[in-house]
Formats: structure tokens, C-alpha cells, sequence
């Protein structure tokens, strides 16, 4: 969840630090540490609302949600989870904004989105046809359970899980580039048997979200006893961390899939170089990077004949600097120079003065933010931080669709020239003749 000016631009900026649900209250409050008992080794169907305490959409919806969920009672199961809290369990079911509902049926593995209205009635009405959907399967002579039970993956790939040997361990993790989570387990082990599915779907998962940069392996220490030795394993299952160059280090998280998923996300964007930050010069820069991004964060600097290339690459080390920063969340970055792309200043309604200035745009909401304070490292940490936690004041992109962008030719670096004027020779020119020199 997305992210995003995620849930930023899709609620009202109001901050609650308040918990939504209580245990009076008939929603199951659900996160990495009971997400796989209560749901996904469950045969009943859940509705369950990913949201953030901040956003008001998600406040509006928690008396709806609650009354569901009594009038569900015994019936369907109504779960909520806290995705600001619990980010690596959002982005485990693809939750791109607040509040998302999730409907886990049939398959838990594959929950499916819940389309209908955001009133308790409405909310009864879709868990009932859920419900209906689920006994006609059933009937059918489809398996109305998660499966999990009866499969070691838990919604994983066993094939995601690299298996480690004396043979391939230094090759692999240690002479690699990618950054390694490698449990050691011996196969009597029963804690080591309970791990197993859990750590076959946090492979698939952390596979998928970091484009197979960190890994998850297995070493069966009483086969492999060399390497296991060599790490000092004595007790199962162990959890070791591996990044090129460095000394392995213990993990020491949770060891349900969203905890073992949230940690090697961690690492990943750890390791992971910040984003690059890119000039406009085409519609499609612009649109590759805001679809691939749930935020584009973008400077419009001043003219290159205001600043020259000291001034103008001085703004472009605060903006990397801040990409740097705020790598985690997986925006874009970009610039232009003032004047260039006058339909995307004018939409933003900053154009003609105030350079240098930044926007910061979600094209999915079609809404954006302004910076109000300095074009510096605090001035813009500040500005980014206050839309994380989900204050800060937004509009509407201007006509609800993005402006034209215009071609552009990248800035070579140097500084600006003025362009030449064009000289005139007036040697042979004859002056008037009424005209007196001694006037002069």
C-alpha cells in the first residue's frame, strides 16, 4: 500500500493514532502473526479491509464495518488489518490504497476484490453472495478449503526456495551480488516443519517484489554438515542473513510469512540503488515513471541562464539526495527546467515565478501536493514526510487528465549561452546629408 502518496490522495488528511477495532467488537483485528491461523488455514469465508488509521475514508468506514460484522457473526468472518503498520502484508495482496477489502474464499491463497458498496447493507449483501458462490463450488465438487493444510508451500512455490549444499553454498550466497535469507533445518525438526510453508510463501512473494534481488534458501544441516558447521548452527531452524562483503547476521524476526516478507523488503530497498532521477524530455518519461511509481515526486528548476550548471547541478544533488532518502517508498523522480513543459506548470499552477518549486503527483488519484517550504534537504524531507504520515493540503490535477507534455532535449551539462546577435556593417552606409557632425 502502494506505495504511494498512497491513501495520502484517496482519503481525507485526517490523523488518528486510535486502533479502528477493539476486542467488544465482532472484526478480528488480523496481522502477521495470526493472518495464517485465522484465514489462511480457515475454511470460512472472510471479508477482510486493509486500511491506515490516518485515512479518512477508512474512518467513515469502520461503524459500517463493524455493523457487518455483527450481523455476519457465525456466518462470514469480517477481519480488518492495519497495512501502515503492517506494510509487508499489503503489499503481499497488492493493496494500492485505503481502505482496500479483500474477500478470501475458495482459494485463500488468491483472495478476490471486493467490488460492492461501502454501507453495512451493502457489505452483507456482497459477503452473502460470496457466501452463496462458495457453497454452489462446494456443491459443484470443489474444494471450498484454502488448501494450505495440504500443501508444504502455504500459497508458495517450493521451487522459490533454493536449495543450499556444501557444494553451492559459497558460489551462490556468498560470491553473489543478490542478498540471501538462508534458514538452516534439519528434517526431524518439528518447528522446522511448521516453518516450511511459511517460508516457501515468503520465497514466492520476495521473489516477485524484488525482481528475484534477495532470496530465500534452505541447508539441511544434518546432510550439509560443513557449512552448517562453519556458521556455528545448533539449534533448528536457524536463520541466517548474507550480504556480499559482509559478516552474516542472525535474523531476528517473526516466523510467519508476513514477518519473514516485511524483512527481506527491508533489505532489499537496504541494498537496493536509489532511483533515478530522470529530465522530461518525452510524454513517455513521464508516463513510465508515474504508472511504475505510486508517487512522482518532480522539480522544476530554474532557467540554466538563472544558475548556470554549478547552481542548476547543486538543486539536482538535493533532489538525488532525497531519492536516496526515501528510496523505500519506491517513487519516481524527476525534473524540468522552467518554462519547458508549460501545460504540466500550469496544471500544478506554478509557472512564470517561484522556481525553483516541486510537485508531488499521484496519477492514479489524479491528484498532487506543493511544496510550501525551501527547495533543500529539510525543506523537502518535510514537505515528503508530512504526505507519508498523511497530512498536508492536495488538489486536483487540472481537468482531471494529465497535460501534454512537450519534446525536450536534454540539458548537456554546461552552462547556458545566450544566443548570438546578429552584427550589421554600416561602413559603406552614407549619412544624411542634412545630418551635422558637429551636432555629435
Amino acid at each position: 500500500m502502494t506505495p504511494i502518496l498512497l491513501g495520502v490522495l484517496g482519503c481525507s488528511l485526517v490523523l488518528s493514532v486510535q486502533a479502528f477495532y477493539s476486542a467488544n467488537d465482532d472484526v478480528v483485528e488480523l496481522n502477521p502473526s495470526n493472518f495464517n491461523r485465522e484465514v489462511i488455514q480457515s475454511d470460512s469465508l472472510w471479508l477482510v479491509e486493509f486500511y491506515a488509521p490516518w485515512c479518512g475514508h477508512c474512518q467513515s468506514l469502520t461503524p459500517e464495518w463493524k455493523k457487518a460484522a455483527t450481523a455476519l457473526k457465525g456466518i462470514v468472518k469480517i477481519g480488518a488489518v492495519d497495512a501502515d503498520q503492517h506494510k509487508s502484508m499489503g503489499g503481499q495482496y497488492g493493496v494500492r490504497g485505503f481502505p482496500t477489502i479483500k474477500v478470501f474464499g475458495a482459494n485463500k491463497n488468491k483472495p478476490e476484490d471486493y467490488q460492492g458498496g461501502r454501507s453495512s447493507q451493502a457489505i452483507v449483501d456482497g459477503a452473502m453472495n460470496a457466501l452463496r458462490s462458495l457453497v454452489k463450488d462446494r456443491l459443484s465438487g470443489k474444494s471450498g478449503s484454502s488448501g494450505y493444510s495440504k500443501q508444504s508451500s502455504g500459497g508458495g512455490s517450493k521451487e522459490d526456495v533454493v536449495e543450499l549444499t556444501d557444494d553451492n553454498f559459497d558460489k551462490m550466497v556468498l560470491e553473489g551480488n543478490d542478498v540471501w535469507l538462508v534458514e538452516f533445518f534439519a528434517p526431524w525438526c518439528g518447528h522446522c516443519k511448521n516453518l516450511e510453508p511459511e517460508w516457501a510463501a515468503a520465497a514466492t512473494a520476495v521473489k516477485e517484489q524484488t525482481k528475484g534481488k534477495v532470496r530465500l534458501g534452505a541447508v539441511d544441516a544434518t546432510v550439509h554438515q560443513a557449512v552448517s558447521s562453519r556458521y556455528g548452527i545448533r539449534g533448528f531452524p536457524t536463520i541466517k542473513i548474507f550480504r556480499k562483503g559482509e559478516e552474516p547476521e542472525d535474523y531476528q524476526g517473526g516466523r510467519s510469512r508476513g514477518d519473514i516478507i516485511e524483512r527481506a523488503l527491508d533489505l532489499f530497498s537496504d541494498n537496493s540503488a536509489p532511483p533515478e532521477l530522470l529530465e522530461i524530455l518525452s510524454e513517455d518519461i513521464l508516463k513510465k515513471t508515474c504508472e511504475d511509481s505510486q508517487l512522482c515526486v518532480i522539480g522544476f528548476l530554474p532557467h540554466i541562464l538563472d544558475t548556470g550548471a554549478s547552481g542548476r547541478n547543486g538543486y539536482l544533488e538535493v533532489m538525488i539526495n532525497m531519492a536516496e532518502k526515501y528510496k523505500k517508498k519506491m517513487w519516481g523522480w524527476m525534473w524540468a527546467e522552467a518554462g519547458v513543459q508549460r501545460e504540466l506548470e500550469a496544471a500544478l499552477g506554478i509557472g512564470g515565478f517561484g522556481y525553483p518549486a516541486m510537485a508531488a503527483i499521484n496519477t492514479r488519484k489524479m491528484k498532487f501536493a506543493l511544496l510550501k517550504g525551501s527547495f533543500s534537504d529539510a525543506g523537502i524531507h518535510e514537505f515528503l514526510r508530512e504526505l507519508s504520515v498523511g497530512r498536508g493540503s492536495t488538489s486536483t490535477l487540472g481537468g482531471g487528465v494529465m497535460p501534454k507534455i512537450a519534446a525536450a532535449e536534454p540539458w548537456d551539462g554546461k552552462d547556458g549561452q545566450l544566443p548570438v546577435e546578429e552584427e550589421y556593417d554600416l561602413s559603406d552606409v552614407d549619412l544624411d546629408d542634412d545630418f551635422d557632425k558637429d551636432e555629435l
